[in-house]
């Protein structure tokens, strides 16, 4: 898969996912899915889910949901997810103990017209668990709620920002996770070294405050999940942006990976 950002002519779904629907055919570990639907200004829109179950490596995998394009336009993260599943399909030991699910378009209206908003104009991520009328963020709510995922990376990127950087939401286990996943993709983009971002105190790239409404667990879920946000500058090459999203991602599931066993050994 190349790693180029949508021209006007190809922005759309199908382009996108097409690879991955190919991949649905000849790699039977891999499915997709539509999870809802809904029309905006006349236009019919869907969400489309893929799903990769690894190599079993115990009773029960880890199930995880990995989400992109929140913001319609922050395209690396979207076409790093397609990406980050071709890889896997390729290499599944790599997916070892993992049941993934991945929503690599979570605007779809914004996706295809290149804006950040949906297509009513709202900021998708300040809308979740708000009572929102906004039918994506129904429709992921209620994928929140029946996966009841024990972790949840949101991609995106950010056009006032020279580095990769996260949100860890003042948790201990999140920092442990994106720690390591911002010095991966360090490799390829530099770290943010402010000690503000986004309005927030930040140390080494890593933020524990965020906004309200971000996609996020159900607020009632317990235990509660790992919950990361991770952040590529968005006027830094796409290819590298695209590198850096599915480095993190490597290094988050080997790391979870590592804490699962610690834990289960405890």
């Amino acid at each position: 898969m190349v790693s180029s950002p949508p021209s006007d002519r190809s922005r759309s779904l199908g382009a996108l996912l097409s690879p991955l629907q190919e991949l649905t055919r000849s790699y039977p570990g891999l499915e997709g899915a539509v999870v809802g639907e809904f029309v905006c200004d006349g236009r019919r829109y869907v969400m489309p889910r893929y799903r990769l179950r690894g190599p079993e490596t115990g009773p029960t995998p880890i199930r995880l949901g990995l989400f992109a394009g929140v913001h319609g336009d922050e395209d690396a993260g979207c076409t790093a997810l397609c990406e980050f599943l071709a890889a896997l399909a390729a290499n599944p030991s790599d997916a070892s103990g993992y049941d993934l699910w991945v929503y690599p378009v979570c605007n779809p209206a914004g996706y295809e017209a290149g804006i950040r908003e949906n297509g009513t104009g709202k900021d998708l991520n300040r809308e979740f668990w708000r009572d929102s009328a906004e039918p994506e963020a129904r429709i992921l709510e209620a994928e929140l709620l029946a996966r009841r995922f024990q972790g949840i990376i949101a991609l995106h990127a950010d056009d006032t920002c020279d580095g990769v950087y996260g949100y860890a939401h003042g948790r201990l286990l999140n920092e442990a996770l994106l720690g390591p996943a911002l010095r991966a993709a360090a490799g390829v983009l530099p770290l943010d070294p402010r000690s503000t971002i986004d309005g927030f105190p930040a140390k080494g790239g890593v933020i524990h405050e965020c906004f309200c409404g971000v996609l996020a667990p159900p607020p009632g879920q317990r235990p509660r999940p790992f919950d990361l946000i991770f952040e590529t500058p968005a006027l830094a090459p796409f290819d590298r942006q695209v590198q850096a999203h599915v480095l993190a991602l490597d290094t988050i599931l080997a790391e979870y990976r590592k804490f699962i066993a610690y834990a289960q050994h405890l």
